[in-house]
């Protein structure tokens, strides 16, 4: 008697992105796996990129993030930030019913991350915030090959193409050799710029102690346990307003319009931003020297990053959308505005 052969079970299908993440108010949402991604307000499990305020908020029951943005919740949240936390080392890999979840190098800051989340033969990447230009305080941005890229559109405009950061740098040190007497007050983010303009700095030759606002110390010394050297720093004090002629003076955007900065020398105000490619924008803030440093991808980055990996499908954070999603349409990409709300570009 013959005998069937047995019956081959069917390969699984493979789950349309929808089922896998979508947009909730509390943010983007993995059903299967029963976690959010940079959720904007407090949940059972989330998966944080990095440590801006914007994406890592305290309150929610497992952090999953990688060490370094662990650490930064730490330092700004305290201990009790989350009710547990799970450090996820680049390259490392977890599982949670079925959705594997891995971290990669995002280039935005000291530990922020690309989450990858794969699930029965589909693959989406959350890029969370990233750049490409090269940045010694952070792991470079790591292409990942995915059927949805999830991309962040800060400068999602043709008008954003930031010049190279040491270029920006270089025109720092000019204006010191210009005006020796007149100390230089940078804004610079708190997480992030301020570091990088630190380093920008020393490879440019700087080598004089930097003074740095009381804002900055702990984060600088947290970069500094996380193996980057920012060199000679010193606390911003002084009094009168013969402060530190000749000096650099690095402190968050909001002290520059403060009354604490009038305690300097006849103070060149300067701000790193990618926002200073806007002449209005540098106006409205009275700053003397612009300069266009970000930590965001600008219009040749997003698009050249989106043309590299080559997804099937473009989704948008939050953002310039429009016009990024215009680009994928021209360029045959399918895409798709998420709006999400709650994220917020750090040097506004």
């Amino acid at each position: 008697m013959l005998r069937k052969p047995p019956r081959q079970e069917d390969p699984p299908r493979v789950p349309k992105p929808d089922a896998l993440l979508h947009p909730r108010p509390e943010g983007l949402y993995c059903a299967p796996g029963d976690f959010f991604v940079d959720p904007v307000r407090p949940v059972a499990r989330a998966v944080i990129t990095h440590g801006h305020g914007d994406h890592a908020r305290a309150g929610h029951g497992t952090v999953v993030a990688t060490p370094a943005t662990l650490d930064i919740m730490r330092e700004r949240y305290g201990e009790g930030f989350a009710g547990q936390v799970q450090p996820l080392a680049y390259g490392e890999a977890v599982t949670r019913d079925g959705v594997e979840v891995r971290l990669v190098p995002a280039g935005h800051v000291l530990g922020s991350a690309q989450v990858v989340i794969a699930c029965q033969g589909l693959t989406m990447v959350v890029s969370g915030d990233y750049k490409r230009q090269p940045d010694p305080t952070c792991a470079p941005f790591e292409p990942v090959a995915c059927d949805v890229f999830v991309s962040e559109a800060t400068f999602a405009l043709p008008v954003f193409r930031h010049p190279p950061a040491a270029e920006e740098a270089g025109k720092l040190i000019a204006s010191l050799a210009q005006f020796p007497e007149r100390t230089h007050l940078v804004g610079a983010y708190a997480l992030g710029k301020a570091q990088r303009v630190i380093k920008l700095l020393r490879a440019a030759g700087w080598e004089r102690p930097i003074y740095v606002h009381g804002a900055l110390e702990r984060l600088n010394a947290l970069y500094e346990r996380h193996g980057v050297a920012l060199g000679p720093l010193l606390p911003a004090g002084g009094e009168g307003r013969a402060a530190l002629p000749g000096e650099v003076v690095i402190a968050p955007p909001s002290a520059i319009a403060d009354r604490w900065s009038r305690r300097f020398s006849d103070p060149v105000t300067a701000f790193a931003s990618g926002w200073m490619r806007v002449r209005a924008r540098a106006r409205q803030r009275a700053v003397e020297l612009p300069l266009i440093i970000s930590d965001h991808a600008d219009w040749d980055e997003l698009t050249g990053t989106i043309a590299e990996i080559a997804p099937s499908e473009l989704w948008i954070t939050h953002g310039r959308e429009e016009a990024l999603a215009r680009w994928a349409e021209l360029n045959g990409i399918a895409s798709r505005p998420l709006s999400l709300v709650g994220y917020e570009d750090e040097d506004q």
